[in-house]
């Protein structure tokens, strides 16, 4: 990540940052950076987690449709197969 950035660039960006919002800002500034950080990885984990939850729900609900699509379909087929059985009667 600072790959590029050598010691002494880090040193010099610190003392900017130390002008700019002073030495007792720093402690909140830190803890700010390290609540946001916590938070945003939180969301990451709470989101996968509902992501598998979202998706074990939708398999489970389609399981039953198939079946009763399966058996919907089992009995539509069975009545056309009594229907073409039963003989015509005839005048």
């Amino acid at each position: 990540m600072f790959g590029s950035l050598g010691f002494t660039e880090l040193i010099l960006i610190l003392m900017i940052v130390l002008i700019i919002f002073g030495a007792g800002k720093l402690p909140q500034l830190g803890e700010g950076i390290g609540k946001a950080i916590k938070g945003f990885k939180k969301s990451v984990h709470e989101a996968d987690a509902i992501e598998a939850e979202a998706q074990a729900a939708a398999q489970q609900a389609t399981a039953p449709q198939a079946v009763t699509a399966a058996s919907t379909q089992n009995a539509t087929l069975n009545q056309a197969a009594g229907a073409a059985a039963q003989p015509v009667p005839r005048s």
